[in-house]
């Protein structure tokens, strides 16, 4: 055992009988550092309001499939990341090259995604955190900006725009907590340290919250250390009965390294190693954003209420590369209003929503040679300039004999003009996506605590502006926006007094255009449509409260498991190859499973909560192999994941409590790789994850009343 790990082992140790002299020597009490009884149970889950496509309803009346992530979810596991929460849901897979690096999939959406998010519209406070170029930053949030999320699965074009793979709603602000003071810290293997420092002030009527996190790691890899910091600010002020309004502020700062890709040879040979040229041009990922956005929700009569939120951002992104050193800089604003209009019609309530939503983007991008971590010569600049709109509609009727009748549709533009300025003359070119018209019809229909649900939605996305450039500097100018439509049929129930919950989703969705991503033997990335997958699945959660008894020493113990089983594959699809002779040809592939998509996914877990505060979570995750080329030649093979937290809420005094917690990760020491690169050249496909790692970590809070 290394110097590392038996340094770690000890934090363990002592974490463990510090737990227990804490459950032994104090008197039980009541935890206010986080509701005791919110361990994710099925009553957590059924009692969630869910804001997705406007419904504002619990979970059971919502005929969509949507995952929801609270507190209970992400607390299971370190507070480093909110990585393994997400992939505790069913149809989504949230990938990790090397610290800071993410890659977000739901149903298969990765496929076109080299890093980043591709196919989902992502909202943070009900506002696009995706730009208008089609780039999310998703890893410029960290762990604590996330008070919940939810998951739409399936296009949901008509309320969200373009995203064939579906939305993710993030709410920040926890309006339960009380005012008060708060401290996270923990450190983990690879020197990985988390600092968290919050303050919240004012009254029920003025919350206002201030935030700084860090984050920091030396990586597994070599080339693979990160760091970043993140300062937010944020208020919600309730002006009167009909008027709340909703501000916020956020800086991060991110910086990561990138190891890059390892062959199976040398991934095999030695998994922490980093590409060679990597190493030497110093890849790294150096990106600061800056967010700010007012929103204000108003009560107009007692039927009509208008929701109006206006953003503006700016990202400053630069990436010495393996073969080239980019610079970005990426302002951007933009805007969405909804009006509500709520009517009763006898046996029958009415929700109407219409609305719109625009983004503008002024863009630069210039790339140089990468000579070892220092721009040299110029080799390309561009000005992009780019904006998209869509006006939507949506009418739910709700009758009281429970059925619920949902149809919604929006129109869609977005276009995008590039200037290359390091030609002479500057080179101009432009793009124009037309109107889009993606409807969704659903209906759902209640017998008690059992609901049963389907849908029709048709869904497209357009191509992101990274690309539409190549990145060594060419325009993709034929590239189309996929387009697909997608059927489902879902149903949700609790039983035994809501001990029993069970949600379940089966799905057909055929996509046209697809679009996949190419890299030449130069390490040039680049986009075609490629034809079009069938992808079909189902997605299911189970969760029984074996004890539920608040006045024993085992007050809560719960199990559960997740169930993910794809069937992607081509279904007319051809790549660009060789013949026999060596001349140009297309292969194909129809028939082939789409690379990046695991073909059943289970993860379960127990959770066990005690009179004295004393709580354990463990989870077992199976992924089956994982192509990683359209031709199926190549895969990565299937693991068993093993992951636990334990800790202890306590009260120390009146105003403060206090949490102490110790975790591990990968516990079997599986060797996989989290974070493939699909279709890479000359088979650079692996991305190791760690072995077996460790944190611990220390939470206090003062509550002021």
């Amino acid at each position: 055992m290394g110097i590392a790990n038996r340094k770690f082992m000890k934090i363990i140790t002592l974490t463990t009988i510090a737990l227990l002299h804490f459950a032994a020597s104090s008197q039980a009490q009541t935890d206010t550092l986080a509701p005791v009884t919110d361990t994710s149970s099925s009553q957590t889950l059924q009692q969630a309001i869910i804001m997705a496509y406007g419904q504002h309803r619990r979970l059971s009346e919502v005929p969509a499939p949507v995952s929801y992530i609270g507190q209970a979810q992400l607390g299971r596991f370190s507070n480093n990341s909110i990585l393994p929460a997400l992939n505790s849901a069913p149809g989504v897979r949230m990938e990790e090259r090397s610290p800071g690096s993410y890659r977000l999939n739901i149903r298969g959406s990765s496929l076109r995604s080299p890093f980043g998010v591709r196919d989902v519209k992502v909202y943070f406070n009900d506002i696009p955190l995706t730009d208008p170029g089609g780039n999310t930053y998703l890893n410029g949030l960290g762990y604590y900006e996330f008070g919940s999320l939810e998951i739409i699965k399936g296009p949901a074009g008509s309320l969200y725009g373009a995203g064939v793979g579906g939305a993710m709603l993030i709410s920040s602000l926890q309006p339960s907590l009380p005012r008060g003071l708060g401290l996270d810290y923990s450190m983990g293997i690879y020197n990985t340290q988390g600092l968290h420092l919050s303050a919240r002030l004012g009254d029920p009527d003025h919350q206002s919250n201030l935030s700084y996190s860090r984050l920091s790691s030396d990586g597994y890899r070599q080339q693979s250390a990160m760091r970043r910091d993140i300062a937010s600010w944020e208020n919600r002020w309730k002006v009167n009965s009909r008027q709340v309004i909703h501000g916020f502020l956020l800086y991060s700062d991110m910086y990561y390294q990138t190891p890059g890709g390892l062959t199976a040879a040398q991934y095999n040979a030695n998994p922490k190693a980093a590409r060679l040229q990597a190493v030497q041009n110093k890849a790294a990922i150096y990106q600061k954003t800056f967010l700010s956005g007012l929103s204000q929700d108003y009560s107009l009569s007692e039927s009509w209420r208008n929701t109006t939120s206006l953003y503006g951002a700016y990202t400053d992104f630069t990436n010495p590369g393996i073969r080239a050193y980019e610079i970005r800089q990426e302002p951007h604003f933009g805007g969405r209003t909804v009006f509500m209009l709520k009517q009763s019609l006898g046996k029958a309530s009415l929700q109407v929503d219409l609305g719109a939503e625009a983004q503008k983007g002024f863009f630069t991008t210039r790339d140089f040679n990468n000579r070892q971590g220092v721009p040299d010569s110029l080799q390309t600049d561009d000005k992009i300039n780019n904006w998209q709109y869509m006006v939507f509609g949506q009418a739910d009727l709700k009758w009281k004999d429970g059925w619920i009748v949902t149809l919604g549709g929006s129109l869609n533009k977005s276009a995008v003009e590039f200037t290359r300025l390091s030609t002479v003359p500057p080179a101009l070119q432009k793009r124009s996506f037309e109107n889009k018209l993606p409807p969704r019809l659903a209906l759902l229909k209640k017998w008690g605590s059992l609901s049963v649900y389907g849908s029709v939605a048709r869904g497209f996305s357009t191509p992101a502006v990274s690309e539409l450039l190549r990145s060594d500097g060419l325009l993709g100018s034929q590239l189309q926006p996929e387009d697909g439509i997608d059927f489902e049929l879902g149903a949700r129930g609790s039983y035994l007094h809501d001990r029993l919950y069970f949600d379940a989703s089966a799905f057909n969705y055929r996509l046209k255009n697809t679009i996949v991503q190419r890299i030449d033997s130069n390490g040039v990335y680049y986009y075609i449509n490629a034809g079009a997958t069938r992808q079909q699945g189902i997605e299911s959660q189970l969760s029984y409260l074996i004890v539920d008894h608040p006045g024993v020493f085992f007050r809560q113990v719960k199990g559960w498991v997740s169930y993910t089983f794809d069937d992607f594959k081509y279904s007319d699809f051809k790549s660009p190859g060789k013949d026999s002779l060596g001349r140009p040809a297309l292969t194909v592939l129809s028939g082939k499973f789409m690379p990046g998509v695991a073909r059943q996914i289970l993860v379960s877990g127990l959770d066990i909560l005690t009179q004295p505060g004393f709580y354990a979570h463990i989870t077992y995750t199976y992924t089956d192999k994982i192509f990683l080329n359209d031709a199926n030649g190549s895969y990565a093979g299937s693991y068993n994941l093993l992951s636990a937290r334990a800790g202890l809420k306590r009260i120390l005094c009146h105003k403060w409590a206090m949490e102490i917690w110790g975790g591990a990760d990968n516990i079997l020491n599986i060797h996989y790789s989290l974070g493939n690169d699909i279709n890479a050249a000359v088979g650079r496909y692996f991305n190791a994850a760690p072995g077996i790692n460790y944190v611990a970590g220390l939470s206090l809070r003062h509550h002021a009343g």
